[in-house]
């Protein structure tokens, strides 16, 4: 099955940006297998695409900044022409630890996962967008999980502080280990990548 052109485009772009960014062997060794499964092309849908009102106020504004960095700001223009054909999601929550704002000020998409543009489920590659002053509530799941940060805001793993990856900071989140993300004055932009079935020796 061909894959959409913008999609295999985008996919080349995040793939030369996860490996340039991402440093932990872990990360490293999940992206490479990734891209591995990637090489065969799954289900794909089509006129799904949908934008949520946080998206239509802060999205354009986001794909409009220069990181300076090639790779992110080719990335960032691949993804561009790719985001009009995916479908935002807000994440459904009751908890204590999200901001109040939370449910209207963030979004959620699956690029290629369970769901996304490219329906699978060996594998998930999704974006978040919040708005400024945004907790995301604590949260944990048995994929593995690598994210590629692509504006300010701080991120918190198991027993960490929070903590700021910077533009393209990557980090490395184990199966079942608690984490969130909140941003700060200006909205948070991050992919993340995780692979559900990866054997462990």
């Amino acid at each position: 099955m061909a894959r959409l052109d913008a999609l295999q485009a985008f996919l080349d772009a995040a793939f030369v940006a996860f490996d340039q960014f991402a440093e932990d062997p872990r990360s490293r060794l999940s992206v490479t297998q990734i891209l591995a499964q990637l090489e065969a092309s799954q289900t794909q849908r089509s006129d799904i695409g949908k934008r949520l009102p946080v998206c239509e106020r802060y999205l354009d504004d986001v794909l409009a900044t220069k990181t300076g960095k090639t790779s992110l700001d080719v990335l960032i223009g691949r993804f561009t022409a790719l985001e009009p054909a995916l479908e935002w999601k807000w994440r459904s929550v009751n908890d204590h630890t999200a901001s109040e704002n939370f449910p209207m000020s963030h979004a959620n998409a699956m690029i290629v996962g369970p769901g996304g543009l490219e329906d699978r489920r060996d594998l998930w590659l999704g974006v978040t967008l919040m708005a400024p002053n945004v907790r995301y509530p604590d949260h944990d799941h048995a994929p593995e999980e690598t994210y590629l940060v692509l504006s300010e805001g701080e991120f918190q793993h198991g027993d960490s502080e929070w903590f700021s990856p910077g533009i393209g900071g990557s980090f490395y989140n184990p199966p079942g280990i608690k984490h969130a993300m909140r941003s700060g004055g200006r909205p948070l932009f991050a992919f993340w990548a995780l692979l559900p079935d990866r054997p462990r020796h």
